[in-house]
């Protein structure tokens, strides 16, 4: 009993073979995922995957490398679908430093105005961080998020800046640069970070776990980094699995 809490199937990389990726991955166990829209056309399909699949719910943001482009419509429509059965959560949000798309102040008022909507729309909320954890840290704090919660995915900081995320009602996780050879800090917080602070995703098409590596990736791929959490707190796959389950649909409010 997997869970991929942040898949993005939405992606051109499937569309020829969608079917087949989604059954693969049942085959492997995992029972539920999470696809993620970012903006106009992702978010679409998200919806339209979340409605069509049973086991697939849908998170539904604004990403920060496109922050210039959301206009005041575009978080009217995210407010409007927040109310779709099938959202779970609003995200990815956050900053992303490495590209220079959008500029920081830009990125930093639509990531304050979607945590704003969170909590007034009452769902968690789906972190994308690259190069900016001070900042990110810091908005959270001002913006009151730990009311409403979410993840920090694919966790890429220390232990330490973990912990704080945790006090701040946040879980933390992994995907498949936990299982990377030379990957240290994230076997780090994958052995200090309580079991129940903890999630899988694979943030597919992308960062594809050993052996896979550089080749697309598939929410079924969530077992190999199980299996890697598993085998770094030396605990059965199967507890790995089902406490990681647990603790998305406690988050997403999945019955």
């Amino acid at each position: 009993m997997l869970f991929d809490t942040h898949a993005h199937l939405n992606d051109e990389q499937y569309k020829d073979d969608l079917q087949e990726v989604i059954e693969r991955a049942q085959n492997e166990g995992v029972s539920n995922m999470v696809v993620v829209g970012f903006d106009r056309p992702t978010i679409e399909k998200a919806m339209e995957l979340a409605e069509r699949y049973e086991f697939i719910y849908a998170c539904i943001g604004w990403h920060p490398v496109d922050a210039i482009d959301m206009t005041e419509a575009d978080l009217l429509w995210i407010e409007e679908l927040s109310a779709h059965p099938k959202v779970v959560a609003l995200g990815e949000m956050g900053l992303d430093y490495h590209w220079d798309k959008s500029p920081k102040d830009i990125q930093k008022e639509v990531f304050r105005q979607q945590i704003r909507l969170a909590k007034k729309v009452k769902l968690p909320i789906v972190i994308h961080n690259r190069e900016a954890t001070a900042d990110i840290v810091e908005i959270l704090k001002e913006e009151g998020a730990e009311e409403v919660g979410g993840i920090m995915h694919c966790f890429s900081g220390s232990p330490e800046i973990a912990k704080e995320c945790i006090k701040m009602n946040f879980y933390i996780s992994l995907g498949g640069p936990v299982t990377f050879k030379n990957a240290k800090k994230p076997k780090e917080v994958a052995a200090e970070v309580p079991l129940d602070k903890l999630l899988i995703e694979t943030d597919c098409p992308y960062l594809a776990p050993h052996p896979f590596r550089g080749k697309r990736n598939e929410p079924g791929y969530v077992k190999l980094v199980a299996e890697q959490i598993a085998e770094i707190k030396g605990v059965p796959v199967e507890e790995i699995a089902e406490a990681t389950a647990r603790n998305a649909k406690k988050l997403f409010a999945i019955k």
